[in-house]
């Protein structure tokens, strides 16, 4: 395992110091931190590990007056899966928690963690830092996947180079449901926030002493129903191959204000706008819901990657039952 130093923060500007000292990185839950360490897998990890679990007030799950929803970055997804008022509220995020790793994972992982955490690729996580690929900080300018095992990968093509997906449970789920992600410098878009920029080696842009405060969710209308459903190899502790978060107005059976959003597919939440235009102002039917699972995978680029392309048709698969789940 790579050593380092664990230094404890107190408040967020404490924290964002002791980010600006030397290689640093910040550390809540640690379920995905502390596997790339242990596996040694990117050559130049960080040397001090900034602990933010000591900062109060920044896992609670509140609602404003205005309805609105805040979560603080340190909310297990246990606590969010589990929540009443976001299962009441926002049950596609609570659905997309417990879906997420293990009970014993989501226990100890917090949200800030999972829309934060490393890239899931064999090749980037490939132990002693075999394949020293162009996500890795000072990497080679070659994505391993594109001729090699790619199985897992993107079918939309790559995002600046690297076929790897987005492996968060909860970020289309997010995305899905117009969320801001607040940090100590900046408020995001969710679907602004997971942008991968060439090299970075993490699902996301932010910098390097940037750190994720609270996600802040508007609320949904009185005729909204959401659902989150997941493809895995495995039931259990495994990542999504292929999800979708889907987020509508409903009535009478009819959708509108359709937000459709894939997970597992590319290098970030990949928003389905053509299954959205194929849903909305109709009735959920048995074939307009295949018409808008045919619709949002509209687009991939699998001709070169014959390994992926299963996940064309898991995708139009969970689109469809999960937009029939929403009026069953």
């Amino acid at each position: 395992m790579y050593p380092f130093t664990h230094v404890n923060a107190y408040t967020i500007d404490e924290a964002e110091t002791l980010l600006k000292v030397g290689n640093a990185a910040v550390i809540a839950g640690g379920t995905d931190l502390l596997t790339v360490m242990k596996g040694m897998c990117i050559p130049n990890p960080p040397e001090i590990l900034v602990n933010i679990k000591t900062i109060n007030g920044l896992d609670g799950i509140n609602v404003d007056s205005d309805g609105t929803l805040r979560i603080g970055a340190l909310a297990t997804l246990s606590k969010i899966a589990s929540s009443s008022v976001v299962n009441d509220g926002w049950k596609v995020l609570a659905q997309a928690a417990f879906k997420a790793a293990s009970p014993e994972l989501r226990n100890m992982g917090t949200i800030g963690g999972n829309i934060c955490q490393k890239p899931r690729c064999i090749y980037f996580r490939k132990e002693y830092s075999v394949f020293n690929c162009l996500r890795k900080k000072d990497g080679l300018n070659e994505c391993y996947a594109a001729n090699g095992l790619h199985r897992y990968h993107s079918i939309f093509g790559a995002s600046a180079g690297c076929y790897a997906i987005c492996p968060s449970d909860t970020a289309p789920a997010l995305v899905a449901l117009g969320a801001k992600i607040v940090t100590n410098l900046d408020t995001w878009e969710a679907k602004d926030f997971f942008y991968v920029g060439e090299k970075d080696d993490q699902i996301n842009d932010i910098a390097s002493n940037e750190i994720v405060k609270e996600i802040v969710i508007p609320p949904l209308a009185a005729s909204a129903k959401s659902i989150y459903k997941k493809f895995a190899f495995r039931r259990a502790i495994d990542f999504p191959l292929v999800s979708v978060a889907v987020v509508a107005n409903i009535s009478g059976g009819t959708a509108s204000n359709a937000s459709i959003v894939l997970g597992g597919v590319y290098n970030e939440p990949r928003r389905a706008s053509t299954a959205e235009a194929a849903i909305n102002d109709k009735q959920i039917t048995e074939g307009n819901a295949t018409a808008a699972g045919e619709a949002g995978v509209q687009n991939t680029q699998v001709n070169d990657l014959p390994q992926v392309k299963y996940k064309v048709q898991v995708a139009k698969t969970l689109i469809k039952r999960a937009l029939l789940e929403l009026v069953a």
